[in-house]
């Protein structure tokens, strides 16, 4: 479908249920690039959205955040969820990524477990009951990377789990199979996935309605974000606004099992509330809010 193909009412207003499957809909703080409490409200209400995934991290490290909690409330924009940035990760290319992403690198290690702990603890003291993040690129065979990042992400597990807060990975770092056998050699409770089907396209690690059948048991919470493949072997996949990419909404959203939170992420672009308010006419149009 054509970009802006979806229009609706601004003054409507999502975090409802779906009269369908019971989720509420919300939106990802970052992706309204916003520098202080008051732009994610006044951007959230652009889009008509009064529930968010908020960027923790910001809440434990600068000044300007203090207040994002007390501001939130009193505007009547609900948090769904968290999430937490691993330090230093650089998203120029694949091979970057790989080398900075998550647990992996030692040299960002330390500053990573520090905003970790405090993540954890600010999720907690806000009533926060999950929080998202990228773990890292996981080595498919057992070797001492890999065993390095399963000793890691036990460490940060057991830090929320203590504060009362589950952890979900973010997919599309690798295929569905080599998550799931991450996912269960930690076999942690408190453990799962936000699964972005755009990821899966852009870091070129399979089919998006196939992977999401495969980590059903494990999924948290699913971003609404859209990628078309990359057009050259080894490099990115390109994001583009929801309902314009290389795979089927309606088929995929079917295998999202009922009560799963849906939260329009949009990284890409220069129009980001009009790409989440076309995501948002994309969800009422399959029928996922009213």
């Amino acid at each position: 479908m054509a970009e802006g193909f979806w229009h609706y009412p601004a003054e409507t207003h999502y975090s409802k249920l779906s009269p369908m499957n019971n989720r509420h809909i919300a939106v990802c703080s970052w992706s309204l690039q916003p520098k202080n409490p008051s732009e994610i409200i006044s951007r959230a209400n652009s889009c008509g959205i009064s529930c968010v995934q908020l960027a923790l991290n910001p809440l434990v490290a600068d000044d300007a955040w203090q207040t994002a909690e007390a501001e939130l409330a009193e505007s009547g924009i609900s948090i769904m969820s968290g999430m937490l940035e691993a330090t230093g990760e650089d998203y120029t290319s694949l091979e970057t990524i790989a080398e900075t992403g998550g647990v992996r690198p030692d040299g960002t290690w330390e500053q990573t477990w520090e905003n970790a702990q405090a993540v954890a603890q600010k999720a907690q003291s806000m009533n926060i009951g999950l929080v998202t993040f990228h773990a890292g690129f996981f080595p498919e065979e057992s070797c001492e990377e890999r065993d390095k990042m399963i000793e890691r992400l036990t460490q940060i597990l057991s830090c929320f789990d203590a504060c009362g807060v589950q952890l979900a990975f973010e997919t599309g770092q690798e295929n569905a199979r080599n998550l799931i056998s991450v996912l269960e050699e930690l076999n942690h409770p408190t453990l799962g996935v936000n699964f972005d089907p755009a990821n899966m396209i852009l870091y070129g690690q399979g089919d998006p309605i196939e992977a999401v059948q495969l980590l059903t048991p494990w999924i948290r919470q699913v971003h609404i974000k859209d990628a078309k493949n990359a057009e050259v072997s080894g490099t990115w996949g390109t994001e583009v606004p929801a309902g314009t990419g290389d795979f089927c909404w309606k088929t995929f959203l079917s295998h999202v099992p009922e009560g799963i939170n849906l939260v329009i992420e949009r990284e890409g672009g220069e129009q980001r509330v009009e790409d989440v308010k076309q995501a948002l006419g994309m969800l009422r149009e399959l029928g996922e809010c009213e």
